[in-house]
């Protein structure tokens, strides 16, 4: 080969060498500094949401928009952190005012975790887990409930549900600590499957992956398993698509963001936006929430909202955590964002839901 043939192909690998090292930028690396304090142009609202009278907010972790873009779901773990033994309904549908206006799903899950509402209003929500044997003892009713997800009607019927009830295992049949689940444009379902990928005793054997289905619940594919490299998880807790198609999955103990093409093909990686428990893209604006970070499991990084853009990944503002008798404070799980730019979060250890309501005259 020619000197000038050599240093063609040489620039040419270089410039392979770059598109792919652009694929992932420079926040996926380790080395990303944490992003606190940035601009907060939101004030906040806690105890957003009225209850019917001598209903307390349980736990929750799961919340949406309507396609109205203004009336508000939600999920209440039945006044506790569990509806073993408990016939509330756990899907609550709120006003733009916090009104309740509609209930259901009494009687079917454990523990609500995920919510989708899709583009027809149909609300989704997992069931991250069976009753523990402590459960069982109290509440019989409880066996034959847990690792699903159902898909109910605007009004509350159920239309279908993926997964065996009360059974954890592998798809086509079964599912195993669904956290979350999303519909794509074309209607195909993804689910994240597998919550104790974040826990001390998790092996490489743990349930970490993504599972797809047609419309119709028919199963396509899954991929993913456990551990920390490209393509792999420790709890993919949150999913969400943008406009472009890409899904991107909240992989909450390796503190990044995951973003995906439809069929599983790794695109890139962003760790600027913490350890993310959920998420929610409007008008290409990435909202975050991290509930989970401290001193221990994330130095230097503090809970609350971080708010993006899905184009570069550039981090723009941040909502701080609650004050808490804890240094870390608490921030929530779920998170959504109504037509106005207004959020609202779905809190897990202070309970209820928060607004954060958008001040005049920002962007």
């Amino acid at each position: 080969m020619s000197f000038s043939a050599c240093m063609r192909f040489a620039s040419a690998s270089a410039i392979v060498a770059l598109m792919v090292l652009s694929r992932t930028s420079v926040s996926s690396q380790a080395d990303v500094r944490p992003v606190n304090d940035l601009p907060n142009p939101y004030e906040t609202v806690r105890n957003w949401g009225t209850m019917p009278e001598g209903r307390m907010w349980g736990s929750t972790a799961g919340i949406d928009v309507d396609p109205d873009g203004k009336s508000i779901w939600a999920i209440d773990r039945c006044g506790a952190n569990t509806c073993a033994g408990s016939n509330l309904p756990i899907v609550l549908k709120f006003d733009s005012s916090g009104r309740l206006l509609k209930s259901f799903g009494a009687g079917i899950f454990v523990f609500p975790h995920g919510m989708h509402v899709d583009r027809d209003g149909n609300v989704w929500v997992t069931d991250g887990r069976t009753a523990t044997p402590e459960e069982l003892a109290k509440f019989p009713d409880a066996k034959g409930k847990g690792h699903t997800v159902v898909k109910f009607s605007p009004e509350g019927k159920v239309l279908l549900t993926l997964g065996t009830p009360g059974v954890a295992g592998n798809p086509p049949n079964s599912l195993n600590e669904p956290t979350d689940v999303v519909t794509a444009p074309n209607g195909d379902i993804f689910v994240g499957d597998g919550h104790s990928g974040q826990n001390a005793g998790a092996t490489p054997d743990t349930v970490a992956r993504i599972v797809k289905f047609d419309r119709n619940g028919k199963f396509i594919k899954t991929w993913g398993k456990w551990g920390s490299a490209p393509g792999e998880f420790k709890t993919p807790h949150a999913l969400v698509f943008d406009a472009r198609g890409r899904l991107f999955v909240g992989d909450r103990a390796n503190h990044r963001i995951q973003i995906f093409d439809q069929d599983g093909t790794f695109l890139t990686e962003w760790k600027q936006f913490s350890r993310v428990s959920g998420m929610y893209i409007r008008n290409d604006t990435l909202y975050s929430i991290d509930s989970e970070s401290t001193a221990m499991n994330h130095p230097g990084w503090r809970k609350g909202v971080r708010i993006g853009s899905v184009r570069d990944g550039k981090v723009m503002f941040s909502i701080p955590p609650h004050m808490t008798n804890t240094p870390e404070g608490a921030a929530g799980e779920g998170i959504a964002v109504d037509a106005a730019g207004d959020i609202y979060a779905a809190e897990n250890t202070l309970r209820g839901l928060t607004k954060y309501i958008k001040r005049l005259g920002t962007n």
